[in-house]
């Protein structure tokens, strides 16, 4: 969707966004989103750690049970 938007396109949306909601209105949107953003990756990074411990905790059990 934006990739066939450039930045100037994208500059001329926020600048419209600004006019009809106000300037401070878009700010908090934006910082909502970024904060949003940075949670998800928060909450990604640490799956992909529980799901690390979890197959070395089996593979741990694995070997152990082979022994």
């Amino acid at each position: 969707m934006f990739g066939s938007l450039g930045w100037q396109e994208l500059l001329i949306v926020l600048v419209i966004l600004a006019l009809v909601l106000g300037a401070s209105r878009v700010a908090d949107l934006g910082g909502a989103l970024g904060r949003g953003i940075r949670e998800f990756r928060k909450e990604a990074r640490s799956d992909e750690k529980d799901e690390q411990v979890a197959q070395s905790s089996d593979e741990a059990a694995k070997a152990k049970k082979d022994s």
